[in-house]
């Protein structure tokens, strides 16, 4: 078990948690979601319409395809686009009054260590990005069409396309662990708790080893929704982001304990 000390406070044991406990986060999480209907699915739209604009945009100029690179990326940052949803729920536990006024002054209060694990996140986002031109430009010539059909029919669809699927894969699979384990528990700590990032992130790699195979089935549910979510043309988002936002909270304080 590993133990923090946390200042002036009680130490912050990571506990076990059980695969089975993935179904009450989300329960749990469907629950917040509607006590706060307005604000949560304010949060989810929100996001949904930056990933609608920003589809569009790359489309209208003929790149698409880039989409799906970034998609993957935003799912590295995704806890940190949660942060307002960790907070509502955060204060529906504590009874605290939630207002959109309440939720963002609360966070920008923690801004400091938050924004300098957005930026590692923003990091990891960048290195997935580059990572994902490189290895596209390994397969591939210069002057290759990035528009989103051209890309299926002679990326995606080809038999010749599978080495660089899989290295692609590959390489996004390494950066997004890293980026999981180093933030699904730090995140949501940083709100609540007066910790250092690097703090933070040494307590959520340890839960993430030691609950390795609850965390793999919980990293896949949040992948295969959000890509659901995506794939609805980003309306499902409005639905999916902030019930796993308010779910992975959920999920933190099942890992921290309750007292």
């Amino acid at each position: 078990m590993l133990t923090l000390a946390v200042g002036s406070r009680q130490p912050v044991n990571s506990r076990m948690i059980s695969p089975a406990q993935a179904s009450e986060w989300l329960n749990a999480g469907w629950r917040d979601m509607w006590r706060q209907p307005m604000l949560s699915l304010g949060f989810g739209a929100f996001y949904a319409g930056i990933g609608g604009v920003l589809f569009l945009v790359l489309n209208e100029i003929g790149m698409g395809s880039l989409l799906f690179p970034v998609a993957a990326g935003f799912m590295l940052v995704g806890p940190l686009a949660a942060v307002f949803l960790y907070e509502i729920s955060r204060r529906l536990e504590t009874g605290e009054p939630v207002s959109l006024s309440a939720v963002v002054t609360h966070v920008l209060a923690r801004a400091g260590q938050i924004g300098n694990m957005g930026l590692i996140l923003a990091m990891l986002m960048m290195a997935w990005l580059l990572a994902g031109l490189v290895v596209f430009a390994l397969f591939y010539p210069p002057g290759m069409p990035l528009a989103l059909d051209t890309f299926m029919v002679d990326v995606v669809l080809k038999p010749e396309s599978v080495n660089f699927l899989v290295a692609g894969t590959l390489v996004g699979g390494v950066l997004a662990v890293i980026a999981f384990a180093v933030s699904v528990f730090a995140m949501p700590m940083l709100l609540e708790r007066d910790v250092g990032v690097i703090e933070a992130m040494a307590f959520s790699v340890h839960a993430v080893r030691r609950n390795w195979r609850t965390m793999v089935g919980w990293a896949a549910t949040i992948a295969i929704m959000t890509f659901f979510g995506m794939a609805t043309a980003f309306v499902g988002l409005i639905l999916v982001l902030p019930l796993v936002g308010h779910a992975s909270w959920h999920a933190y304080r099942d890992v921290v304990g309750r007292s």
